[in-house]
This record gives structure tokens, C-alpha cells and sequence, in this order.
């Protein structure tokens, strides 16, 4: 006897394959999202770590002893340096480099950030000088703007700075942030 098998045609129909691209597209619509919005908080990280560093910048500084001029110099501490402006002056949603040596104020605390940049670093100051005594608020305020989208909306990120009661230089407890994810 001989049975003749019957093949059934491999592969998939077009309802199988429907479905697979609903699903596809429902995933897609919910992932695109949450992925740009991790892409712009990720860039938001890079203005808080170069804060950061720009803060202990300050207080290495702040702290170092320094000599007023002639034979009968004395040693001060306490100093400050004074504002900087926005470096690179024009953030915008590509990455650009900064020269922080062309500003007094980065290259005297010897601030530089050496890779390509989504935000710009400015620095409020009540001036340069030293012998600032302790207890002092608001002697800095470190900021970054940034855009992230090209939108021309900027995002800003600040640590205020000040001195406690054993003259070193402190910071406020988290970032202030305005337009995160701009």
C-alpha cells in the first residue's frame, strides 16, 4: 500500500504575521519613550559629575595657604576665585569642547574637562579674594546649562556653595534642576 502523504505548507499566515507586527509596534510605541527620555537623563548626569568636580576643584583652593607678598608675609587661606562664564558658551544637542584655560577663574582653581560636552559650566562668585571667614553662604553658585534637544529650551543644574564653621568649603545637600529632560 502506498499512502500518499499530504504536505502541508510550511511557513506562516498572514494573521500570524499581523499579530507579530501588532505587537512589534506596541512595544516600539512604548520603548522609543522611555529610551529618549534615559538618553537626556544620561546627559543630565554629565552636568552633575563635572559639578561635582568642579565643586572639590574649589575646595582644594579654598583651603590652600598662600603667602602675601614680601620679607614679612604672612600665610592666608580662605580664597575665592571670580565668576566664570558659560564655557563652551552655546551648548547645544551635539557634544562640543570647551577651553576652560582661556577663563582666569578655571584655569586658577585648574579646572578643565578634556572630552567633548552636552552642557556649558559657568560659576557665580561673590569675587576673588582670600581671608573669607567662616560661615559664609553663598559664596558660589556652580551652574550648567545645557540643550539637550536643540529646541532651544535650556536645561540648568546648580550646587550652591558655601563655608561652615571650620572655614571649609561645603555644598548644598543635592543639585538644584530646572527642565531635566527639556
Amino acid at each position: 500500500m502506498n499512502h500518499t502523504r499530504r504536505m502541508r505548507p510550511s511557513g506562516f499566515t498572514l494573521i500570524e504575521l499581523m499579530i507579530v507586527v501588532a505587537i512589534i509596534g506596541i512595544l516600539a510605541a512604548i520603548a522609543i519613550p522611555a529610551f529618549s527620555t534615559y538618553v537626556r537623563r544620561s546627559k543630565t548626569t554629565e552636568a552633575t559629575s563635572n559639578l561635582s568636580v568642579l565643586f572639590r576643584t574649589a575646595s582644594s583652593y579654598y583651603v590652600a595657604e598662600r603667602a602675601t607678598q614680601g620679607l614679612s608675609s604672612s600665610l592666608v587661606a580662605g580664597c575665592t576665585v571670580g565668576p566664570a562664564s558659560l564655557t563652551p558658551a552655546s551648548p547645544g544637542s551635539q557634544k562640543v569642547r570647551g577651553d576652560f584655560s582661556a577663563n582666569p577663574s578655571y584655569a586658577a582653581l585648574g579646572f578643565t574637562i578634556a572630552d567633548y560636552v552636552y552642557y556649558g559650566y559657568g560659576v557665580a562668585s561673590i569675587g576673588a579674594g582670600c581671608g573669607r571667614s567662616a560661615n559664609m553662604g553663598d559664596l558660589y553658585t556652580m551652574f550648567a546649562e545645557g540643550d539637550l534637544d536643540g529646541d532651544t529650551t535650556r536645561s540648568r543644574v546648580e550646587l550652591a556653595v558655601g563655608s561652615d564653621a571650620n572655614n571649609t568649603l561645603y555644598h548644598a545637600p543635592g543639585f538644584y534642576i530646572v527642565n531635566e529632560l527639556e
